[in-house]
C-alpha cells in the first residue's frame, strides 16, 4: 500500500449518543457500514440509558467502540466523552436518529483538506420521512437581542436551490464534523448546556479561534428529528428556555447584553409564558418558568463560563 494512503483517507471518528434507543442507533451503524469511505471508527456513547441494553449494539457490531457512561451527561458531555476516546484526525458527531448516504463522508473530508480555514462543517440535512425536503442548508446568525435565528432551507423541497458550498453561521448538531486540531485550539463543548444551543455556542468559539463554519451540499444525511425528545415536550421546553439564557450570558456582552436582557424580561418571558397557558399547556408553562428560575438561581455560578479542554 502506498505511503500516501493515510493522508488520502485520514481516519474519521464518528461519534453518536445512545439513550434508550439502541434499535435506532443500530440503524445508523448499519447505514455507516455501507459507506464508501474506507477509514472510519464508530464510537457509541450510551448516556446511562435507564430502559435499554446498549450491550446489544456491541454484540451486533463488535468493531465499534462502546462507552457506557454511568451518568447522563447530555448531548454535549456525551460527545465530549467520545472525543476524548477518539483516534481520528476528524471528529464527526452524528445524531443516532440519522442515516447517511454511502458517499456522504468524502465531500466532508475533501472540504477540510482543500480549505483548512474551516473549523466545522455540516452536510445537507433532509428529513428521513420526507427525503426530498430540507431540514438544514445553513443557519442565519443568532440575533444578539432576541437570541433566536432561522434555519436556512427548512421545510423546502430540494430543487437544487442550495447546491453550492457556502460559509454559514453555525453547523448543525445532528451532523457536524470538526478536525481534532481545531478542538485542541477551541476546546470541547460546554457541559453546561446538556441539550440545545451547545453546538451554536461551540461554533462561536471555533469562529473566535479564527475558523469559518461551512455547509457542504454534496454530503447528504437524513434526520428522523428528535427520537429522544418529543416536539413541545416539557424537557425540550425547559432546556431551550434555560439554554437560550445561558447562551446569552456566555456570548452577548456590553450594551447588547443589556438590550437582550431587557428584551427577555419585558417581552419574551411574559409573552411566552402567557401563550403556553392560553393554549392549555400548563406543563410547558411550568417547564418554561423552571428554565428561567434555573438562571436566576445560578446567576453567580462561574461554571457557566467554563470551556473544557481536550
Amino acid at each position: 500500500m502506498p505511503d500516501s494512503q493515510p493522508n488520502q483517507f485520514p481516519l474519521v471518528s464518528v461519534i453518536t449518543i445512545n439513550y434508550n434507543h439502541s434499535d435506532i442507533t443500530m440503524e445508523l451503524i448499519e447505514s455507516l457500514s455501507q459507506c464508501t469511505y474506507p477509514n472510519i471508527e464508530i464510537i457509541v456513547v450510551d448516556n446511562a440509558s435507564p430502559a435499554d441494553n446498549p450491550a446489544k449494539i456491541k454484540e451486533k457490531y463488535p468493531r465499534i467502540v462502546l462507552i457506557e457512561s454511568v451518568i447522563n451527561y447530555g448531548f454535549a458531555g456525551g460527545n465530549n466523552l467520545g472525543i476524548m476516546r477518539s483516534q481520528g484526525e476528524f471528529i464527526l458527531m452524528l445524531n443516532n436518529d440519522t442515516v447517511v448516504e454511502p458517499d456522504f463522508l468524502e465531500p466532508l473530508v475533501k472540504k477540510f483538506q482543500e480549505h483548512p480555514e474551516y473549523g466545522a462543517i455540516s452536510p445537507k440535512i433532509r428529513y428521513f420521512d420526507k427525503k426530498d425536503t430540507f431540514q438544514y442548508a445553513g443557519f442565519t446568525e443568532i440575533n444578539k437581542w432576541t437570541i433566536r435565528n432561522k434555519t436556512i432551507g427548512e421545510g423546502e423541497i430540494d430543487k437544487g436551490q442550495y447546491d453550492f458550498d457556502k460559509e454559514t453561521a453555525y453547523a448543525h448538531g445532528a451532523a457536524m464534523m470538526v478536525p481534532i486540531e481545531v478542538i485542541k485550539k477551541a476546546g470541547m463543548m460546554s457541559y453546561e448546556f446538556f441539550l440545545y444551543y451547545e453546538e451554536a455556542d461551540w461554533c462561536l468559539r471555533i469562529r473566535k479561534a479564527g475558523y469559518k463554519i461551512g455547509y457542504v451540499y454534496k454530503s447528504i444525511v437524513y434526520h428522523r428529528v428528535s427520537a429522544t425528545t418529543v416536539d413541545y415536550s416539557a424537557l425540550k421546553t425547559y432546556y431551550l428556555t434555560r439554554n437560550r439564557l445561558v447562551f446569552m450570558r456566555r456570548n452577548i456582552h456590553g450594551f447588547n447584553f443589556l438590550i437582550a436582557l431587557l428584551y427577555q424580561l419585558i417581552i419574551a418571558i411574559g409573552k411566552n409564558g402567557i401563550v403556553y397557558l392560553i393554549r392549555g399547556r400548563g406543563n410547558l408553562a411550568k417547564s418554561y418558568w423552571s428554565g428561567i428560575l434555573w438562571n436566576i438561581k445560578n446567576i453567580f455560578n462561574k461554571e457557566i463560563f467554563d470551556n473544557p479542554r481536550l
